[in-house]
């Protein structure tokens, strides 16, 4: 993994975004979208809103995505494979850019067919905890007809992401703006946040 940590690093060091192919393997996906969590998404997970604490909110003109957090201490075999492989990385990246990363946050992201997320930042106005955003992707063989891409706007730049299975996405949680574009079919991930405070 550590040529894979190292396109990461570099990435993140010259654009303030990386991203990598096979950052979990075909296997390793099957496995986790076979856990109980995946195969009940949809009627399991919640509808995810914006904002925090008194200023949260559900807003599906926003964001149609819906979300369950992950529990590292909880979560199914397959997933921890992913929980220890991010820690893995942010070991990585605190040694090769000097970044002061201390944890994460997780949560897996199912956005039903016809749903969105209007472009946005990550990291909350008062609260910066958030320093990369990390996305790994769980779509076995999603075409570019299927929708759902990632749009990031680096600088004045405009990169369209497919959401294929094993494809990670590290970016500046505080400076790269990105939306979902509509998905035509479901579409899965696991999102999150590497945190400079615990």
């Amino acid at each position: 993994m550590d040529k894979i940590f190292e396109g990461i690093a570099d990435g993140l060091a010259e654009r303030g975004y990386a991203l990598v192919d096979g950052f979990l393997s075909l296997p390793e996906v099957e496995a986790i979208l076979g856990t109980d969590d995946f195969k009940n998404a949809l009627t399991q997970f919640k509808k995810a809103g914006i904002g925090k604490s008194q200023e949260h909110q559900v807003n599906e003109a926003i964001r149609g995505d819906q979300i369950q957090w992950l529990d590292k201490s909880t979560a199914a075999g397959p997933l921890q494979v992913y929980l220890n492989r991010l820690q893995e990385m942010m070991e990585f990246l605190n040694r090769a850019l000097y970044l002061s990363l201390k944890d994460y946050e997780v949560h897996m992201t199912i956005y039903p067919a016809g749903t969105f997320y209007k472009r946005h930042l990550d990291q909350f106005r008062r609260d910066d905890r958030r320093k990369l955003s990390v996305i790994c992707y769980l779509n076995k063989d999603w075409e570019v007809s299927h929708g759902g891409q990632l749009r990031m706007y680096p600088g004045d730049a405009t990169l369209d992401v497919l959401p294929e299975a094993g494809r990670l996405v590290c970016f500046r949680s505080d400076q790269i703006e990105h939306e979902v574009l509509l998905a035509n079919r479901e579409r899965m991930s696991l999102t999150g946040w590497l945190l400079d405070t615990i």
